[in-house]
């Protein structure tokens, strides 16, 4: 899911049978045109005599091509162009000129014996005939061959391309989490230091409890995905070390379907939206609130929402973000998913504010 390009892959390089065939069949409608245009003859026999031989000419030299390319394997079992079935030229070169003999005495066979002709191969007629149609033919091959070569060449260019987006964006994953985890454990540090002035038992015990947190949580972030119901469980430690702190002026509540349970997520992707509704929402009001943090399926995507009812947005924050906990949040959605997924922050009515985050299922 890490904003990967298979979205954005044309449909040639998603159905390459299929493209493969359209090319072919596009190649054998062109030459019966040419031929056509040359000798004049019955357009519809020609076509399908052109047609069919172009069909039996390609598929015989991409067989003969992955033939070399498995044969060849055996002895070089690391060779990543034979396992992309590419022979190189010098294998190539033969696979055409037997492959296009092949191809053309088959395809003529099958179309004969369709239209109930009488077979007539490229030995059949005079030398005159022979030479033009076997050069004839041995150049259109040789042309399909170029294209179809070409083309994959493109097409291993895109996926380097794509390999090498891929890498940059894992990394760029990698730095934000790196900055959201000291951040979330500052974050953390800065309440206990005040609850030890004012409580130390209660500090000691969420001293405790922040190091199961932080053992569960920092082997858990290492990994790009985890389900949502760890997510949940992690959200759930972490509000029990606030709940510490701000005892009833805390009141929580975790919705999740069992249903979403196992739906992959990105680790801590609720936590700074939590710690956000805590410290800009909650803490500032004088009798807390209540914090709702929900997962449902809206369609054919996962909503995740953070909400509270403390002192709402202030005047300057908008959907953009301004804090670090949403800001962190957006880039990761973009990094990760792209435009598949979006994030809002509301006002709440009556009051409070509404943290929403919506992801491709």
């Amino acid at each position: 899911m890490l904003r990967r390009m298979n979205h954005s892959r044309s449909w040639p390089q998603r159905y390459p049978a299929a493209a493969n065939f359209l090319a072919i069949l596009a190649v054998g409608l062109a030459v019966s045109l040419l031929l056509f245009l040359m000798r004049g003859r019955n357009f519809w026999i020609g076509m399908t005599y052109g047609v069919g031989i172009s069909l039996a000419i390609g598929y015989s030299i991409n067989l003969l091509k992955v033939a070399v390319c498995r044969w060849r394997l055996r002895i070089e079992p690391d060779n990543v162009m034979l396992r992309k079935n590419w022979p190189g030229w010098a294998w190539m070169i033969p696979c055409v000129l037997l492959g296009a003999l092949i191809g053309h005495e088959f395809g003529t066979f099958v179309v004969a014996w369709l239209l109930g002709h009488e077979a007539r191969g490229l030995f059949a007629g005079s030398t005159k005939q022979l030479l033009f149609a076997g050069g004839f033919t041995l150049l259109v091959a040789s042309l399909a061959t170029l294209f179809f070569y070409s083309r994959e060449r493109l097409h291993l260019l895109e996926l380097e391309r794509a390999a090498i987006e891929r890498q940059a964006a894992e990394a760029q994953l990698l730095a934000l989490q790196t900055q959201l985890e000291p951040h979330m454990l500052f974050n953390t540090l800065a309440h206990l230091r005040i609850l030890i002035g004012l409580r130390p038992a209660d500090a000691q015990l969420m001293l405790d409890e922040l190091i199961a947190y932080l053992r569960a949580t920092l082997q858990a972030s290492r990994q790009p995905f985890h389900p949502l119901s760890t997510e949940f469980d992690r959200l759930q430690d972490y509000l029990k070390l606030m709940q510490r702190r701000m005892g009833t002026r805390l009141q929580v509540s975790l919705e999740l379907p069992a249903e979403l349970r196992d739906l992959p997520v990105p680790p801590m992707l609720l936590q700074p939206l939590v710690e956000n509704a805590i410290k800009h929402g909650l803490e500032p009001h004088i009798d807390g609130g209540h914090l709702q943090v929900r997962a449902e399926r809206h369609g054919k995507e996962l909503r995740l929402t953070v909400q509270d009812d403390g002192a709402g947005l202030a005047p300057q924050a908008s959907t953009s973000g301004t804090r670090f906990g949403t800001q962190q949040v957006q880039e990761r959605l973009r990094t990760q998913y792209g435009d598949s997924a979006r994030f809002s922050l509301q006002p709440a009515v009556p009051r409070g504010c509404v943290a929403t985050i919506e992801l491709p299922l």
